[in-house]
């Protein structure tokens, strides 16, 4: 489940089994053919699309893949995805905003709403809950051989203009300023750092504890429908305690 550990939230996704597999490549097969759209098929040049490609061979998608959907999103004919965010309340007022890529705006706003009513919440007007969260630049380092030096990589990130720095399990968390997050990603990569995502997220500036049992069931239960919904790519959530 997406929430507030973009680390963990890729671990969950490449421990999905085959079947699962597949739509986690579908759903980032959407995001670079929108890259791909709006910035063209080369990633020298489209630094999102790189952030995507990097991000997919993170979840372990094949390179003939990757470079399958990029041929693909070049072509005149090729699907035009756009990119929907939904906002709304879960189980005893968590705040959810749920970012889609989508070809059908009445679909996907129809199964989201639905995730909603069945599972205690309600899907809001857009700004509901979104003053809850401010966008921050997160770059994932991926080390789970623990070969990188902790102190050489959070040098090498705070001297690029990172913000803060934490060492997780398998992985170090550089964040940054929205405006900054290309410049730091760019330096990290030149200092020889293989990146594994990097992408603006949403962080809550508060948190809700659910303590009813019912409450955590159905919040657990929406948040596991909505990331299995193929059109969605990231939700993003303030429940203090999500197991993600």
């Amino acid at each position: 489940m997406s929430g507030h550990n973009k680390w963990t939230t890729i671990k969950h996704k490449k421990e999905k089994t085959d079947a699962q597999r597949g739509k986690v490549f579908t759903k980032v097969g959407k995001e670079i053919a929108m890259a791909v759209k709006a910035g063209g098929p080369d990633p020298v040049s489209n630094s999102k699309l790189k952030d995507l490609i990097a991000k997919a061979k993170s979840l372990n998608v094949p390179n003939d893949n990757i470079d399958r959907i990029i041929k693909k999103a070049s072509g005149s004919d090729s699907v035009a995805y756009e990119e929907m965010y939904y906002e709304g309340y879960g189980p005893s007022g968590v705040a959810v905003i749920v970012r889609a890529a989508t070809d059908s705006r009445n679909r996907t706003a129809g199964n989201v709403r639905h995730y909603f009513d069945k599972f205690g919440g309600n899907m809001g007007s857009t700004g509901c809950v979104s003053y809850l969260f401010s966008d921050c630049g997160t770059i994932i380092i991926e080390d789970e051989d623990e070969e990188l030096e902790e102190d050489k990589v959070m040098e090498a990130a705070l001297e690029a203009g990172a913000s803060d720095f934490a060492a997780e399990e398998g992985a170090y968390i550089v964040k940054t300023e929205p405006a900054d997050l290309d410049t730091v990603r760019d330096a990290l990569i030149a200092a020889g750092y293989e990146i594994a995502s990097c992408e603006v997220e949403k962080v809550p500036s508060t948190y809700v504890t659910l303590t009813n049992e019912e409450d955590i069931r159905h919040m657990s239960l929406l948040l596991e429908h909505l990331e299995d919904d193929d059109d969605v790519t990231d939700v993003y959530h303030n429940w203090e305690n999500c197991d993600e």
